[in-house]
């Protein structure tokens, strides 16, 4: 396949993803890439449609790779938020000489958030109690936002009693405390560290994408009731 045709493939992909959520990130997308917005953002990158359109796959490329090694989830959806981003700012008139840098400045930030939410996600499971009646019970922090930890109760009230004790007790408790739960549950389920440990990441990434569709319905509703 050549380069545009690559592209043309890689713009319907990146079109579907910036009306979505940034699946397993808590980070919300609120702008959708219009095809306006995209040729420009082309335009940005050089004059030439076919160099325009490898360039694009290689700064995506790079952005997924920059994702991948810090750790983030779903390393392609934060690439597409990152140009997503980059390409509103520059429909908006913004001139921007090195797309390229910028983007990974755009993409630096987009992790800041990342691991903000990641934090916050993991003291809201770190204060439920395995039961769903103390889950239920639980309050949000105000800083937490009441609607997602709303979610993460009903997404977490999905999960097999199994795994949802996993889930909550891995996240419980602070430094020492924390790594005492852990060994329990090593010998609780008769798995090595690493497997649980493996084990709590899918079932995190199941639940914030849980969360994210479950806000996403929110307001999809909302949008129709209005």
């Amino acid at each position: 396949m050549d380069g545009r045709g690559e592209l043309e493939t890689e713009s319907l992909e990146t079109e579907s993803h910036a009306a979505s959520v940034t699946a397993g990130s808590g980070i919300r997308r609120k702008w959708a890439l219009t095809e306006d917005a995209f040729h420009k953002l082309l335009s940005s990158l050089a004059d030439d449609p076919d160099a325009a359109g490898q360039k694009y796959l290689e700064i995506r490329n790079n952005l997924t790779r920059f994702f991948e090694w810090r750790g983030c989830p779903f390393p392609e959806d934060h690439a597409d938020e990152t140009i997503n981003r980059v390409a509103k700012r520059i429909a908006e008139g913004e001139e921007i000489r090195n797309p390229s840098s910028y983007c990974v400045g755009v993409a630096r930030m987009l992790v800041l958030e990342i691991n903000k939410e990641r934090v916050r996600e993991q003291q809201a499971l770190g204060e439920m109690a395995t039961s769903p009646q103390s889950v239920a019970q639980a309050a949000p922090e105000p800083d937490q936002g009441e609607e997602r930890i709303d979610c993460l109760r009903a997404c977490l009230q999905d999960l097999p009693s199994d795994n949802r004790e996993l889930i909550v007790e891995y996240y419980q408790g602070e430094k020492g405390s924390k790594i005492e739960n852990r060994k329990k549950l090593t010998e609780r389920f008769g798995v090595p560290v690493n497997t649980l440990r493996m084990r709590a990441l899918r079932l995190r990434e199941k639940l914030q994408l849980c969360v994210e569709n479950c806000l996403n319905s929110r307001d999809a509703r909302h949008v129709m009731s209005t």
